[in-house]
């Protein structure tokens, strides 16, 4: 399972006394700010507050190993402060001096036929489709859907015909990753992006995933203010755009 692989790998790669001096479960994302030697590192999580059951939780102690150990849990509330602590955890330490500063929808070459997108991300989408892509938009929020969204449910019929596919970090959060990359063994591409895709790519070394296009911080302070004012695009503006590879098995 991805989130237990998370966990486990997460816990390892720590190597010193981090303290979590910020962090909310709020809208649009849930934000935990860490502080060690090298000073503090943001990480988000995009909140869902369509897969919320109950407000509550079971977390006792605000530390990070604690946080990073509810990443599996059934509770969406942890499984969101858990990601976005594993995030901040991997910005700390994210080398970016082979990142590549592109669009996600550029890593599409004319080898691509079928594309999937996973999560109606409008950006994205529209990219997409004006590229000419024989396109697939699956979303699960029935909020977003608009007349050409298919549901997830039939994610697991389509996926093993797509080329391509491009998914949000949501996938983290509601925990689909794992079903969506069983689908998807024979495809040649696949992406997870958006602010929730802050990884290490390390993390999720043979996973299958091939990319994580993401956002680094560049000012925290700023960016924080942002997530507190419940700001999407502002939070944004703070933030610079890389693309990471995974690496493969070994």
């Amino acid at each position: 399972m991805i989130l237990r692989k998370l966990k486990k790998e997460a816990l390892r790669i720590i190597d010193e006394d981090f303290t979590i001096v910020d962090f909310s479960f709020a809208l649009p994302y849930t934000y935990v700010v860490i502080e060690g030697k090298r000073g503090k590192s943001l990480g988000v999580a995009m909140t869902l507050p369509e897969e919320i059951q109950m407000y509550s939780n079971e977390i006792e102690d605000v530390d990070v190993g604690e946080f990073i150990k509810k990443v599996d849990s059934l509770n969406i509330i942890e499984r969101t402060l858990a990601i976005a602590t594993i995030n901040a955890v991997s910005q700390y330490y994210i080398d970016l001096s082979k990142a590549k500063r592109k669009d996600v929808t550029e890593l599409l070459d004319d080898s691509i036929e079928k594309v999937a997108v996973i999560g109606n991300m409008h950006p994205i989408v529209k990219t997409l489709k004006e590229r000419g892509f024989d396109l697939y938009v699956f979303e699960r929020n029935l909020k977003l859907w608009d007349r050409e969204t298919l549901s997830d449910s039939l994610e697991y019929w389509l996926l093993p015909e797509m080329d391509a596919i491009i998914v949000s970090g949501s996938a983290l959060v509601n925990a689909t990753l794992d079903m969506i990359l069983e689908r998807s063994k024979k495809v040649k591409l696949i992406v997870l992006t958006g602010p929730t895709a802050q990884l290490l790519p390390e993390l999720l070394e043979g996973s299958g995933v091939t990319h994580l296009a993401s956002m680094k911080v560049l000012n925290t302070e700023k960016a924080l203010i942002r997530l507190k004012l419940g700001s999407f695009r502002g939070f944004e503006q703070e933030n610079k755009k890389y693309i990471l590879e995974v690496p493969e098995n070994g």
